[in-house]
């Protein structure tokens, strides 16, 4: 009984060690919003500006030069004192609809991202940004970091799952929210809102299933390989479809579809039977090359 008690207290000890170094790291942004900052709703040109400076047409960001920049770095700051200091919560007459409210938690969440790579530059990973002691794999970056929206603070892992995820129910939000790296999808300059924010979801997920590194049909080996991103948001991309009313008889091949120009839509009607396989997953920096 007693080394049962004894293993019973170690245990208790591991953990409390454990969610004590791992406890929640907060980033607060000493600046002030942009001048210019309208009174009664919520701009993101400043941040918009940034991106179509540093951002390819690729997608990738050139955060050297951002880092190297002091005037950009404050500039970024400016934005998201912005983001810290107003939300749909504190501030709802700034946000007034679901499209102002989905574009505040997007482009937030994809500043904070940036942000957290630029002061930590330079590093070839975000998930080289680790807890102190890390169960898995991009809990530091993803779970540990919280950043300010609208004076409370939230993780990346959060604002994802707890916020975008649960409330507003579309799954092109994953074809939109970037987390640095190759396997995300593009950052993209141009930050619409409004009726605007669904064109850009629309091309958003068309450009996606376009790229051969997320969808990928493999006549030779009769096999379909999909990004991972499909995998880990799997109920996100079928609840859509039933959603929408759509055919779910090949999962999630009939989102794709649904989603996908007529050249995807030919070649995944050309896949019936094939095995299903996801990508593996690259958490490589989406950095410019030189």
């Amino acid at each position: 009984m007693q080394y049962v008690v004894g293993l019973v207290v170690v245990a208790v000890l591991v953990a409390g060690l454990f969610l004590f170094l791992n406890r929640p790291l907060q980033i607060h942004i000493s600046a002030e919003p942009p001048v210019d900052f309208p009174q009664d709703d919520f701009s993101h040109t400043a941040f918009e500006a940034l991106l179509e400076q540093y951002v390819d047409r690729d997608g990738n960001v050139d955060y050297e030069a951002w880092h190297a920049s002091e005037s950009s770095v404050a500039r970024l700051d400016s934005y998201l004192a912005a983001v810290a200091r107003f939300s749909p919560e504190n501030s709802p007459d700034r946000f007034p609809d679901d499209n102002a409210r989905l574009a505040y938690w997007l482009y937030g969440y994809n500043a904070y991202v940036i942000r957290s790579v630029v002061q930590n530059w330079p590093i070839e990973s975000v998930t080289d940004l680790k807890a102190p002691l890390e169960a898995i794999k991009g809990q530091g970056f993803f779970h540990r970091l919280r950043f300010s929206f609208g004076g409370e603070f939230y993780s990346l892992l959060g604002v994802e799952n707890s916020i975008i995820r649960k409330r507003f129910q579309d799954p092109r939000i994953h074809f939109v929210l970037n987390c640095a790296s190759e396997s995300c999808p593009p950052m993209r300059p141009a930050l619409p809102t409004g009726e605007d924010l669904e064109a850009l979801l629309r091309v958003a997920a068309r450009d996606f299933v376009s790229d051969p590194q997320n969808v990928t049909v493999d006549h030779a080996n009769r096999q379909v390989i999909l990004s991972t991103i499909f995998k880990w948001f799997r109920r996100d991309f079928l609840n859509e479809l039933k959603r929408r009313g759509l055919p779910s008889q090949r999962g999630l091949l009939d989102y794709v579809a649904s989603v996908a120009p007529i050249a995807v839509q030919t070649e995944l009607d050309a896949a019936s039977g094939y095995e299903l396989e996801f990508r593996e997953y690259d958490w490589s920096l989406n950095r410019t090359t030189p």
